[in-house]
């Protein structure tokens, strides 16, 4: 399998990363995870609008030769090279180069690009719980991926260990926020509801391409801070990241009324909307 580490070509086993890499000592980057299809960039504006997002929230600069063109010719070149240009999940980490400790040396980044082969996203409804052993907390840098992500690790850890698909992530006052790699929505009649960002949960792709539908399309919108309770009228409770929207039938054993036809037609018309 080959990578590409600051535009250069390498196989894996060739990546050499040193010890002083600040990604490593402090997390100082963000990632993002990126779905190539039948050789197209999913969702490449939201993808590319977060990129710079997170690379102004910390006040990194952006490589010369990877701009909003030139990063997906970077990505299919590299599936090609790869042979997985059909369906491929790539990541992108980006991070500040330099040594020193907390203070940086400088704004520059380094980078690295991996494509793999990925299987479809499965149509089966959802097993969600409510997550119980951290929460999402707010901050500058929580609306993107970064590197350091203790809360989606001890997140996943327990969604593993209770024999679950997911978990709803509550914030520090016990309203909903998000999954462990989705964001959360629900409709009742045409209205779109998805927690707010003051939640600290990921401003995903999903959700802004879903919003921006919505908007589109004369849905009315509402963000905001929302407890458990307000699930108990949606017509339909979904997960929703880049590769797709997914229903959600199940909450701590509870079984959601059937998503309504309505419901899932919304779901398989937006998940023909991706590319």
């Amino acid at each position: 399998m080959f990578l590409l580490y600051n535009g250069e070509l390498i196989s894996e086993e060739d990546v050499k990363i040193p010890l002083s890499n600040r990604a490593f000592q402090y997390g100082d980057g963000f990632f993002e995870t990126i779905l190539l299809e039948k050789g197209q960039v999913r969702l490449w504006a939201e993808h590319w609008a977060r990129i710079e997002e997170a690379a102004a929230a910390l006040y990194l600069s952006l490589p010369a030769g990877l701009s909003e063109r030139e990063l997906p010719q970077q990505i299919l070149a590299l599936a090609q090279q790869n042979q997985c240009t059909d369906l491929a999940r790539v990541k992108f980490k980006i991070w500040r180069a330099g040594e020193g400790l907390y203070t940086p040396q400088t704004d520059t980044t380094e980078w690295l690009l991996t494509a793999q082969p990925t299987s479809p996203l499965a149509q089966t409804p959802l097993r969600v719980g409510i997550c119980r052993t951290v929460h999402t907390i707010p901050s500058r840098f929580s609306s993107f991926k970064g590197i350091n992500s203790p809360v989606y690790v001890l997140a996943s850890r327990e969604k593993m260990k209770r024999g679950l698909d997911d978990l709803i992530l509550l914030d520090t006052k016990d309203n909903l926020a998000e999954l462990t790699s989705s964001n959360l929505f629900w409709m009742k009649g045409n209205v779109l509801f998805s927690p707010s960002l003051e939640t600290g949960c990921v401003h995903g792709v999903m959700r802004r391409h879903l919003l921006q539908w919505a908007a589109e399309n004369n849905w009315e919108v509402r963000e905001g801070l929302f407890t458990l309770e307000e699930l108990q009228e949606a017509e339909a409770l979904m997960a929703g990241n880049v590769t797709g929207l997914r229903i959600i039938e199940c909450v701590e054993d509870q079984i959601l009324p059937s998503a309504t036809a309505a419901a899932r037609q919304l779901v398989e018309q937006i998940n023909l909307t991706l590319v």
